[in-house]
């Protein structure tokens, strides 16, 4: 997937801009604070819906203004041309509309455009909470498994549901108990599909990740887990079999639950663990190797999405150098030579081949 040219009105501290990328590596550099970063955030707009510094839409209206509009053209890989036109006003909220026909609901369109991001405050995936750690995994499944997705929508809304309810048995224990068992039976069955397809893309990711881990920093041993909310499961676990352990652990634990009012048992309380040489990354690396393992795990998410889809992902790349000695940006260039287009930003030019350079104050000033 091809990014040919995106169009920028009041987007942040863009009031009008025009950007024409080229095939292959495209950085644009300039100082912090000049709109690098929102040049990126608007194309990941036209591509996945949202922001990837901010999924408030307000928090992208350039100062005083009370609507922005990105307009895009990507190319895939057959030639097919996708124009993307996303506005959003105050009054009318968001609107997005892909050659000519508007797209509702908006996850329709994921996966449309395949798409990986870096930016710094991303190292919260390898070192953060899990829930940072299980978007990851959401959004990289997501964009090549549309059952996923769909089951993903329907869990979070099946489990607002189910929480509901207990609360409900919270306040008054005869309430719509016989309610309970039928929620127990969808939650389960929705559980078992999104944590299977996990567990079966962890084993396939592994092998990219971990080769492509190697090509960075290859005296050290890393490995990738799923810690699951049932304990101990692996790819030979069965969707039936999830199902019923869904089952059981939700007749155990339901007297806790409603004194608790919440699902304690599911794929929303599930983690992936990041190991160097055997320990747990969060615990013991330094930054740089934190900085490593995420710069990894996107470029083997791009991996992924091109031996899935057969379409190489759009790489959007915030700030990817910073904290890196030359040899090792020297690594990421080789890497990223054999990705298609990339676009990434940097406070100063790189004397390096293969790459078309861009300055931001000259974007803003020119006249398209």
């Amino acid at each position: 997937m091809k990014l040919q040219r995106a169009q920028y009105q009041n987007f942040r501290n863009h009031s009008f801009l025009t950007f024409e990328p080229v095939d292959g590596i495209n950085l644009i550099h300039g100082r912090n604070g000049s709109g690098k970063t929102s040049l990126l955030e608007g194309i990941h707009y036209c591509a996945l819906t949202r922001g990837f510094v901010s999924t408030n839409d307000s928090e992208c209206l350039a100062f005083k203004k009370d609507y922005f509009l990105l307009e895009s053209t990507f190319l895939s890989e057959t030639e097919s041309l996708l124009t993307v036109k996303l506005s959003y006003t105050k009054e009318k909220e968001k609107q997005i509309i892909v050659n000519n026909s508007e797209i509702k609901p908006f996850s329709r369109h994921i996966g449309t455009i395949p798409c990986i991001t870096f930016s710094p405050p991303e190292i919260v995936i390898v070192n953060g909470a899990p829930g940072e750690r299980r978007r990851f995994l959401d959004n990289a499944i997501c964009q090549t498994n549309r059952r996923y997705l769909n089951d993903l929508l329907a869990y979070r809304r099946v489990l607002n549901q189910r929480n509901a309810l207990l609360l409900q048995l919270h306040d008054n224990q005869t309430v719509h108990k016989e309610m309970l068992p039928l929620w127990n039976e969808t939650l389960a069955r929705l559980a078992a599909s999104i944590v299977h397809t996990r567990v079966q893309f962890i084993t396939s990711f592994f092998d990219r990740f971990k080769e492509i881990y190697g090509q960075l920093f290859a005296e050290e041993s890393p490995g990738i887990s799923y810690r699951s909310s049932l304990g101990k499961i692996d790819t030979s676990t069965s969707v039936d079999n999830l199902y019923s352990l869904f089952i059981r652990r939700y007749e155990d634990t339901q007297r806790r639950e409603i004194f608790r009012t919440q699902t304690l048992t599911g794929p929303h309380r599930d983690d992936l663990i990041f190991l160097l040489n055997g320990n747990e990354i969060k615990k013991y690396a330094s930054q740089g190797q934190l900085r490593t393992f995420l710069i990894a795990l996107k470029l083997a998410q791009h991996r992924f999405f091109y031996d899935t889809l057969g379409e190489k992902p759009l790489c959007l790349l915030d700030d990817i150098f910073s904290e890196l000695d030359s040899s090792r940006i020297a690594d990421i260039f080789v890497i990223l030579e054999t990705c298609g287009q990339s676009i990434i930003t940097s406070t100063e030019k790189k004397g390096h081949n293969n790459i078309t350079q861009f300055s931001i104050e000259y974007l803003k000033t020119k006249v398209s």
